[in-house]
């Protein structure tokens, strides 16, 4: 029997998106916010989503593109959690936590991009 190797992104992406999640039903049930909640709601939850899809790639080139797509997303999270925090629907103890766990997961998808295009193309230099 093959075992496979623990995905640490997919896990921790996961974990993110249930934060995510319950940060969605505060911000609905007890904020009564429904614009921003909705925003974030969707980017938090789409790079875990991504990341999973990545598994099942049909290529590195695909690999590469879907974990793209997953930064991307977790640069527009770590935009609407900014946005929350600086309008005060979530406190500093909150926001410190969220944007620690999207920065871990920018770090990791950011290194995993590079390590892909690296073994997709040698020659090309990324900084």
């Amino acid at each position: 029997m093959e075992t496979r190797k623990e995905n640490i992104l997919l896990k921790k992406s996961e974990a993110f998106a249930t934060r995510i999640v319950k940060l969605y039903q505060y911000l609905i049930n007890e904020k009564h916010e429904t614009v921003i909640s909705k925003q974030i709601y969707r980017s938090g939850t789409s790079i875990g989503a991504n990341v999973a899809e990545s598994e099942h790639a049909q290529s590195g080139i695909d690999f590469t593109h879907k974990l793209s797509i997953s930064l991307k997303e977790a640069n527009e999270t770590r935009y609407w959690l900014n946005t929350l925090h600086n309008s005060n629907y979530i406190d500093d103890t909150g926001f410190n936590s969220m944007k620690e766990d999207v920065e871990e997961l920018i770090r990791i998808l950011v290194s995993s991009i590079k390590t892909m295009k690296r073994k997709n193309d040698p020659a090309i230099s990324i900084q």
